[in-house]
């Protein structure tokens, strides 16, 4: 497709297109630009199933990584963490490579050096755009790559698995400190994750025009998974909810980086640095599990479609349990 724009000098054309190297040129009218641009149209239609293969001697891995970021990153719910992740990954000597010198060997030189620094889980994700990015660029940009090099590399296995629960006294802490610094919005925040161990970006992203306070459901259009769902709330949750302002577009007001940053200044304060907000989603799911929901109703309210992912969530307390058994 081609796109013109207004220089200083004349009118620049640039021309896109899947399978062909993205091409420009500067005519001093209009006129010139787009008749130059539907002869460039043209001549790639008519070569459509019979183009050569671009060549992978003549890009390097950044400027693979430059062009993902740039047309497929938009269109993902994570793409503010994705580019972030993406910028990060720009910066390693490994993406001075070309397509044509990127081996197994260089991205698992790649892995171990960044292993040193960063979680197995991290150094996953980063090999795992790679690994997308030189997918894309084989089946949808044209590249003549005989294989996905990231296939030959071994994965470092992820051990992120916590049994970390937050306690009532931290909770009473982290609600008294809030409210001596005013944070009422967090405070919400907080209360309502724990009713419905909502994740950070569902909670905030929540409007009240899907929220239905009749039936007790806040439904999620977007979520993690790409899998729309109705989360059931409590009757503490729809009490917090009656209590707010209904005026605005969505319920919470607090932005995520606001909230991040209140987030690490009171963990640090209060000496509670083990408590992530994400925990906050884990001891809810937990609470669920020892009022005597089944696993469907849970994964019903979390989202999850494994079982074996729910599972890493749960942790219930053997006192609990036992007060419960002494009861049947």
């Amino acid at each position: 497709m081609a796109t013109i724009s207004k220089r200083k000098h004349g009118y620049c054309v640039q021309i896109r297109r899947k399978g062909f190297e993205p091409i420009s040129r500067t005519f001093p009218t209009r006129s010139l630009a787009e008749q130059w641009a539907r002869d460039e149209d043209r001549k790639r239609v008519s070569q459509r199933g019979k183009r050569l293969l671009l060549n992978p001697r003549k890009i390097t891995l950044r400027e693979l990584l430059t062009r993902y970021l740039s047309d497929v990153t938009p269109n993902k719910l994570s793409h503010e963490s994705e580019a972030y992740r993406i910028n990060k990954l720009l910066r390693a000597p490994v993406c001075d490579l070309t397509l044509f010198d990127l081996t197994p060997n260089a991205i698992a030189n790649y892995r171990d050096e960044r292993l040193k620094e960063a979680q197995a889980a991290t150094v996953c994700r980063e090999i795992h755009l790679i690994k997308h990015a030189l997918t894309i660029a084989k089946n949808e940009w044209g590249y003549d790559l005989a294989e996905n090099v990231v296939d030959k590399v071994k994965l470092p296995r992820i051990r992120n698995a916590r049994s970390r629960r937050v306690s009532d006294h931290e909770i009473e802490r982290i609600v008294s400190h809030l409210t001596e610094l005013g944070r009422d919005d967090v405070i919400l925040v907080v209360r309502f994750a724990l009713e419905t161990a909502m994740r950070r970006g569902e909670l905030l992203a929540l409007e009240w025009k899907h929220v239905d306070l009749k039936r007790h459901t806040a439904h999620l259009p977007k979520t993690k998974n790409g899998h729309a769902r109705t989360v059931p709330l409590t009757r503490t949750a729809v009490q917090l909810l009656t209590s707010m302002d209904r005026r605005q577009g969505r319920v919470f007001s607090v932005t995520s980086d606001a909230l991040k940053m209140c987030w690490r200044r009171m963990v640090e304060k209060l000496d509670l640095s083990d408590v992530h907000f994400h925990d906050l989603r884990h001891e809810a799911i937990s609470r669920f599990f020892e009022m005597g929901l089944s696993m469907p109703e849970v994964a019903l309210i979390s989202g999850h479609r494994d079982p074996r992912m729910l599972l890493r969530y749960t942790h219930l307390v053997p006192f609990k349990l036992a007060e419960k058994l002494a009861t049947m």
